[in-house]
């Protein structure tokens, strides 16, 4: 079973939880001012908290109408919102979870959040598809031509500092499927689905200062 260990983000203004072990993607390369990245020590996996710009209504009416739930939310099509800014132009985008309202422990009471889960499908190579027995997404040859990550997210939204509060858990299968170990792939998805868990327990903001 997973296990995970408080940790202080930006500087010591909020306190979260990552995987044990895991390690801090600043000692290893330039992470932007509004992002905190860890990364497994073991797998690709990785874990991003972004303090990000809070997503008006306006904003989301670009998202593509297959995406949403029938009666979505503002804050849940907010919360797609900042999944599909992840996404390239060719990507396809399934809803695993759909955003599902959480109670955040330690934040001001009715404060909206979010949690959920996608999966994102991208091609490795474009003109390799094209070129593949004519091969498309859900073919027997998928699995050479595209790469699936599960995207586990937890949104908690700031409105009154203007900050939507985003960390996602990135869970790639490429490495799991290309030695048939699936069930290894199932135990990081219940590592991912964990530490969302622990975050809706356990996330604080100590100084909210930092989104001034």
């Amino acid at each position: 079973m997973a296990t995970y260990t408080e940790r202080d983000f930006y500087g010591s203004a909020i306190k979260g939880l990552v995987p044990q072990g895991w390690l801090d993607a600043s000692g290893l390369r330039d992470i932007p001012d509004h992002q905190e990245v860890h990364l497994s020590p073991t797998t690709l996996t990785t874990q991003i908290f972004e303090i990000n710009q809070y997503v008006t209504p306006s904003e989301t009416t670009t998202l593509p109408p297959l995406l949403l739930p029938t009666g979505a939310t503002p804050d849940e099509r907010a919360a797609l919102y900042h999944l599909y800014d992840l996404c390239d132009e060719n990507d396809t985008v399934e809803i695993i979870t759909a955003p599902t309202k959480v109670t955040m422990e330690k934040f001001p009471a009715l404060t909206p959040a979010y949690r959920g889960v996608v999966a994102v499908t991208s091609p490795k190579n474009e003109s390799r598809e094209a070129g593949v027995g004519g091969a498309v997404a859900g073919s027997s040859a998928e699995g050479l031509l595209t790469r699936k990550v599960s995207l586990h997210y937890l949104l908690v939204r700031l409105e009154e500092k203007e900050t939507d509060l985003v960390v996602f858990v990135n869970v790639p299968h490429e490495e799991f499927e290309k030695r048939g170990d699936l069930g290894a792939l199932e135990g990081e998805e219940e590592l991912a689905r964990g530490l969302i868990g622990g975050l809706v327990e356990g996330l604080e903001v100590r100084d909210w200062g930092l989104f001034a």
